[in-house]
């Protein structure tokens, strides 16, 4: 990893692609979808919203960090569902990871290009613990992460990291490796027969597709019923605020995760009103 390594970026989701498909398609943007091992999925996104780096030239200002960009995606996926979004992310500087889950704070990590660790040493445990990883082994794996090593470059230590989550199931397709350009990246992924494409559609197609989703799940019949709707209220109720903060802020993480919040609490009605009229007809 140099100063002139252009920025990229996974997501990796702890669920199969058919449950993080309609979530992600609220993200609204270019991304490929693959399956990544067992109970595992990977979104490739396109990477224009950091394109330009360093060296990019007068343009180059305005160009969003990776990390910044990949965390409030992370935040936006995480809300709302079951199961957690790691953020994978390197540019010419940095490296590093951002780990979303819930309402919880992200934790994150990052090591400077040579590999120099910069962060907090308990930001590794609670990524274990919330990954559900083995308290004992799992986590010496990551913090030996944390201590210096002058023969890991931040490359290494990203990989390291990765064959830590083989343990609990991580199969990465081939191709889709750290350090590789955002381009690249996506093009590989592209060539993955298992790939799709997620491609905005507009409300209607992605309330269809979530409401289909959850048919085929194991969560319709708790979509339903008073507890239902209070607890798409709440939704709704929490979403606003974030909404409004966010953008307030210009923080594009929390305005998606207010958005999303939004979606699922409406859904959660929806869905709740759907069913209840055809139980009434039948």
């Amino acid at each position: 990893m140099n100063a002139t390594s252009p920025a990229g970026a996974l997501l990796l989701c702890r669920a199969e692609p058919e449950t993080v498909r309609p979530v992600a398609h609220l993200l609204r943007e270019r991304m490929l979808l693959a399956p990544a091992g067992d109970g595992w999925s990977v979104l490739v996104p396109e990477g224009k919203p950091w394109q330009g780096g360093a060296g990019a030239g007068a343009g180059a200002a305005d160009v969003e960090p990776v990390d910044r960009v990949v965390a409030g995606w992370a935040t936006a996926l995480a809300v709302g569902s079951v199961w957690p979004v790691l953020a994978l992310w390197w540019d010419g500087d940095r490296a590093g990871c951002t780990l979303a889950s819930g309402f919880r704070r992200p934790v994150g990590y990052v090591w400077l290009a040579d590999g120099t660790p910069a962060g907090e040493d308990e930001a590794m445990r609670t990524l274990a613990e919330r990954l559900g990883l083995d308290p004992v082994p799992d986590v010496q794996s990551l913090e030996e992460l944390t201590r210096p090593d002058p023969d890991a470059d931040a490359r290494i230590r990203l990989r390291g990291l990765l064959a830590v989550l083989t343990r609990i199931g991580l199969v990465l397709p081939p191709g889709l490796d750290p350090d590789t350009p955002g381009d690249r990246l996506y093009a590989a992924a592209d060539d993955r027969p298992e790939a799709e494409p997620l491609v905005w559609a507009g409300w209607r197609e992605v309330v269809k597709a979530e409401l289909d989703a959850v048919e085929s799940s194991r969560l319709g019949p708790w979509m339903r019923g008073p507890r239902a709707r209070v607890l798409a209220g709440a939704q709704l109720a929490a979403g606003l605020p974030l909404v409004l903060w966010g953008l307030r802020r210009r923080g594009g993480g929390w305005v998606l995760a207010g958005t999303l919040l939004l979606a699922h609490g409406a859904l959660g009605l929806a869905y709740d009103r759907l069913r209840g009229a055809e139980d009434g007809r039948g």
